[in-house]
């Protein structure tokens, strides 16, 4: 760190060596530190996209944590890890920071490979206690005195995992674990349940932590006796607490000492909590609040709408790019309109009202919407028994997270034979976030349950027709898949199907199979290739599982068949054509083109191509296909 002469001397990031110089810092130079970090987080997001309104809640929580632990050695998991920006920033990638969630820049997430600092990769929700648990037992284990801390947000506290991790940690109290909530009230959708209730309960009784710390640092100050008598008072101080907070809380009686409720934005208070809760070697729940989106009053006012942003104007706040124009709202308004002539109809959400479109519906048919909060596993089961009862629900989820979900959709629907539809949002590449939230695990999940049926439309149109067949003609587990963004369409639509569709220049041997936005694409490569001389037909499969048993037939005519998909390999729509056409005793040219392995951050389009998946990469690969055979 440059030389100071005061604690109240100025300093900015780029004087300090990160993260072990904010240990040497004043609160008041702390402090300055936290508005530059806000200030760089609104004007990189706005730039970049991201996650704005959970990282501006938590600078101050970040900043304490790396003033109070020695990372890498403490290991600090983020939960989900959206708001692990401000860790970031004070971990060595100050510089890097503007390639935020862009290609060959450093990720929206935290990512071990990038950093020492990152303890594990997590993009999905509820994970960080679990992951916390097994770091201390190893920590133990390995004689190692150093601590293991989860942050974790009130919304991934309606996950399950959360509860079986601190049911399982609070057993052994010899551990140095320690998790901090970081409660602002909010998931991606306001926070809703028995839980959010709960945690607001508690938010009222901050006077009880302020009462603890008062008689504790009055103990300490008697000479000889202080010792003792504090020993005597905690006999009582049980009884004490109730008296003031009127009941034991969850946390305690899962086997931690639970600290708080304290202000999130005070760094003092902050930082004599992580003392206190240092110092007890044992599992301990650290209840911090926040104001979500702190810093900008945008963001303060909707947090909801600036948890994952595009990028955005700073001085209006408005975003950039208008989401009425998306796959996601086209699907929500549709299934309002849908709803207004059927009373069966329900919809579901993982705490994605807005992400998903589902706000539509919520405000039409608030009966019979339901958020479950960030718990795709319940999601699935609830709408087991919804259907069980002859409703008709609808689950409307990222397939990034509709993963999560898999044992319910085998065990809980797909063996009933229950009629549940999913909406699967954002399939497919997704883009900036990366490895964690692409969408390419989807269809080789689903096409591995038995009676699934599976539909991937290539417009806005199409999409409709198929939400109507798989909510009114399918009986049993049915999606629809979509990307994320919104639609482009050079095709005439006037083609568009639930089925399959061939569209044929009537004089090729060149056969390219694919669906859902890749449609258009292809359709584009066919142009393409047709003004080089060379002449290829095009299969469009909307309905994509399982596939026609007629269609064989007339694929075996093609001397040269290539699909191209985006999904992972295994267990792909392309794998399953294959099986079909060597049962066939296919004798010609089948390639598959698909993504193998995660896929890194970087824009659709730049994904999208490096996978092979763009017009100009399928012209060039049925164009170079074509001359390795001898053809021009």
């Amino acid at each position: 760190m440059k030389e100071k002469n005061s604690n109240n001397d100025k300093v900015t990031l780029e004087d300090l060596e990160l993260p072990q110089d904010l240990k040497k810092l004043s609160f008041y130079q702390c402090a300055s530190l936290c508005k530059e970090i806000r200030n760089l987080l609104i004007s990189t997001v706005s730039k970049t996209g991201g996650h704005l309104a959970s990282n501006l809640g938590a600078v101050e929580l970040t900043m304490a944590i790396h003033r109070n632990f020695n990372s890498p050695e403490d290991k600090i998991v983020w939960d989900v890890g959206h708001q692990a920006y401000t860790h970031k920033i004070l971990t060595g990638r100050l510089d890097r920071f503007s390639t935020l969630r862009q290609e060959n820049g450093i990720s929206g997430f935290p990512k071990p490979e990038e950093s020492e600092h990152d303890t594990f990769i997590s993009g999905h929700s509820s994970t960080s206690v679990s992951v916390a648990c097994g770091i201390a037992e190893a920590m133990k284990l390995q004689g190692k005195d150093n601590y293991a801390v989860a942050v974790i947000g009130d919304g991934a506290m309606s996950g399950g995992m959360f509860y079986e991790a601190m049911n399982n940690c609070g057993r052994d109290r010899k551990r140095n674990l320690i998790v901090i909530l970081n409660d602002n009230n909010m998931s991606i959708s306001k926070s809703v349940g028995a839980v959010s209730k709960y945690l607001t309960s508690l938010r009222n009784t901050e006077k009880y932590l302020h009462t603890k710390r008062a008689v504790e640092r009055g103990l300490e100050m008697i000479p000889l006796v202080g010792s003792s008598v504090a020993k005597g008072i905690k006999n009582v101080k049980d009884s004490v607490k109730s008296n003031i907070l009127e009941q034991s809380t969850m946390f305690e009686d899962m086997g931690f000492i639970y600290l708080g409720p304290v202000n999130g934005h005070s760094l003092s208070e902050l930082e004599e909590v992580i003392h206190m809760a240092k110092s007890y070697h044992q599992p301990v729940f650290i209840h911090v609040k926040t104001i979500k989106g702190k810093g900008y009053i945008p963001a303060e006012e909707n947090p909801g709408e600036y948890h994952g942003i595009s990028k955005f104007d700073i001085t209006t706040g408005n975003p950039e790019v208008a989401a009425a124009d998306s796959y996601s709202t086209v699907f929500g308004k549709e299934l309002v309109k849908l709803a207004d002539k059927d009373e069966k109809l329900c919809a579901i959400t993982a705490a994605m009202k807005y992400g998903t479109g589902l706000q539509f519906f919520h405000f039409k048919h608030p009966d019979r919407f339901f958020d479950v909060g960030i718990a795709e596993q319940h999601a699935v089961t609830f709408a087991g028994g919804l259907a069980s009862m002859g409703m008709t629900p609808v689950f409307a989820v990222y397939s990034t997270f509709l993963q999560r979900a898999y044992d319910q959709l085998v065990h809980d629907v797909a063996i009933g034979k229950l009629h549940v539809v999913l909406g699967v949002d954002r399939a497919g590449i997704v883009g900036e976030d990366g490895e964690t939230h692409q969408g390419l695990l989807d269809v080789p999940m689903l096409t591995s349950i038995p009676g699934t049926v599976i539909y991937s439309p290539s417009c806005y149109l199409e999409m409709k027709m198929c939400m109507k067949k798989a909510i009114y003609e399918e009986k049993g587990l049915a999606a629809v898949r979509y990307p994320r963004g919104s639609e482009k369409v050079d095709f005439d639509q006037s083609d568009i199907t639930t089925e399959w569709l061939f569209k044929l220049t009537g004089r090729s041997d060149t056969l390219i199979i694919t669906y859902g936005r890749l449609y258009n694409e292809a359709f584009k490569a066919q142009k393409k290739l047709e003004k080089r001389g060379i002449s290829c037909d095009i299969l469009k499969l909307t309905k994509i599982y399982p596939i026609d048993g007629e269609l064989g037939a007339d694929m075996v005519k093609y001397k040269r068949i290539v699909f191209f998909e985006e999904s992972f390999g295994e267990g792909s729509i392309s794998e399953k054509v294959g099986d079909i056409l060597s049962e066939l005793g296919y004798c010609g040219d089948y390639s598959r083109i698909t993504a193998e392995g995660f896929v890194k951050q970087a824009s659709v389009k730049s994904c999208l191509d490096k996978l092979g998946l763009t017009s100009d990469k399928m012209t060039e690969y049925i164009r170079r296909r074509s001359t390795d055979n001898g053809e021009t």
